[in-house]
């Protein structure tokens, strides 16, 4: 066991900028996460399972997100920090718990906007000509760059593009619903696998494999109490913000996943790269589907751009509680964590270079699954051992909402591994690095020795606290 000086001076230089988040700007946040996963990805489920083994599939992943985002929303509510599911695995698993819960996020979350700038850099050269490295390093320099410029203009930055991408999936709704034809969803041959109907070509084995692909729907939704730090009133903003995502993207994940393959049919929307543009194009839709094809790309930059913003704060959360280098959490006078986004955003372009980018949201979607179980464990832990916990917001449902998600996130993780062994297995080698960085180095770097001390030191900072004033210092013991 040893002790560290935590001091006013090294607080203040990491802190976010309190109260500009209102529950609808946490809500476009939750929105902009996912509004690219409508664009494309999901409809490749339907590839694997046909029209009926995917619907299947996105509801098992739908009702898994909706546990999920019940059981975040009690926690944000309860414990207002900006490590999200890090800081509620802390407080219900110890530090090795919030670690690995926080690692897993991180995976996800450097991870995915990788792989959102390569399918970036596709639609810039379909719309320009142009693609390659020179394309994923100038809209990483952007977007960083306009986070760097503060969290209020990035959050409002977010809404509009996020708008723009919305306006695109309704425009495509209202011009299909006409040629909506219940037939089309079934024109997938069955194959003779075992289990397999007009329903299910392939089977059950397809809808297994098709799990991931409806994750894309709502992928990143649980990020928003990420901003849980910036919010106006965290007790009543955050549970409104992140529900409000949810009922949001489940109404656009219905609107495409019925009409875009009711109109154009099952199984030309499985293999389409651009679906919504397709079938505009099938229907007779010319001119609106070029609209819609640069609309698509703003869809994509929206959730570029608020995935950044969540590892951001995620690592600027890890490194203040000292699992990750400390310099890291330093923040800029305009109280945005500047190495936390540049040096995620320097290995984000680096592993963009594979041009892999199935393979990297494969392996943002096992990160994802691994955190989702560990924080649907963390609401049941919480539950048990802390029922004295504060909660402005309760999960409908408590323990059982939560062990919904438990059970579903570890189905999803399998299905994973159904549709890319790679995708799975190098996820589980990059997992098992990281935790040997925490049990060999970073464990015996800790700020604060349990959870509810480290949140003290953030809400006594936030507050100004006169036991934190210039000069003062606060001896913490570390856990060795």
């Amino acid at each position: 066991m040893t002790t560290t000086n935590i001091d006013k001076d090294y607080l203040a230089r990491r802190q976010l900028k309190k109260g500009t988040a209102g529950w609808v700007l946490l809500a476009g946040l939750g929105v902009s996460y996912v509004i690219s996963g409508d664009f494309a990805g999901w409809n490749f489920g339907i590839a694997e399972a046909g029209w009926g083994g995917f619907i299947i599939a996105a509801a098992l992943m739908a009702v898994m997100y909706f546990a999920l985002i019940l059981s975040l929303a009690e926690m944000s509510a309860s414990i207002p920090a900006a490590g999200g599911g890090y800081s509620f695995a802390r407080h219900a698993m110890g530090p090795a718990g919030g670690y690995l819960t926080g690692l897993a996020v991180l995976i996800e979350y450097t991870l995915a906007p990788a792989a959102i700038v390569i399918f970036i850099g596709a639609a810039v050269g379909e719309l320009l000509g142009i693609n390659g490295p020179w394309v994923y390093a100038l809209f990483y320099a952007i977007f960083v760059g306009i986070h760097l410029a503060g969290v209020g203009e990035a959050l409002k930055v977010m809404m509009v593009i996020s708008g723009l991408a919305v306006l695109a999936i309704l425009g495509t709704a209202v011009a299909l619903i006409g040629d909506f034809d219940t037939a089309n969803l079934f024109n997938i041959a069955a194959d003779g696998a075992a289990g397999s109907t007009e329903f299910l070509p392939f089977g059950w084995h397809g809808v297994w494999a098709a799990l991931p692909f409806g994750m894309w729907l709502f992928l990143a939704v649980e990020g928003v109490p990420l901003a849980a730090e910036e919010a106006k009133d965290p007790a009543r903003d955050m549970p409104k913000g992140i529900i409000g995502a949810m009922v949001f993207l489940l109404f656009t994940a219905t609107l495409v996943v019925f009409l875009l393959a009711g109109a154009a049919g099952a199984e030309l929307i499985g293999s389409s790269a651009v679906p919504l543009v397709d079938a505009l194009k099938v229907t007779g839709s010319e001119n609106l589907a070029t609209f819609i094809n640069v609309l698509g790309l703003a869809g994509l930059i929206a959730s570029f751009f608020s995935v950044i913003y969540g590892y951001s704060r995620l690592v600027f959360a890890l490194s203040r509680a000292g699992y990750l280098p400390k310099a890291l959490s330093l923040t800029s006078a305009r109280k945005a964590p500047t190495w936390a986004l540049v040096a995620p955003g320097v290995f984000g372009f680096l592993v963009s270079l594979t041009g892999e980018g199935d393979l990297i949201l494969g392996m943002a979607v096992v990160g994802a699954t691994i955190s989702y179980a560990l924080m649907s464990a963390s609401h049941i832990l919480l539950r048990l051992k802390r029922p004295d916990l504060p909660r402005p917001y309760k999960t409908p449902g408590g323990m059982l909402t939560s062990s919904v998600a438990l059970v579903l996130s570890l189905v999803a993780m399998t299905g994973v591994y159904a549709f890319d062994p790679r995708a799975f297995n190098y996820t589980i080698v990059l997992f098992a690095l990281g935790a040997v960085y925490y049990f060999a180095y970073s464990r015996n770097k800790l700020v604060a020795k349990t959870a509810d001390e480290e949140l003290a030191l953030i809400l006594d900072a936030e507050a100004g606290d006169e036991d934190t004033l210039p000069g003062a210092s606060v001896v913490q013991p570390v856990e060795a």
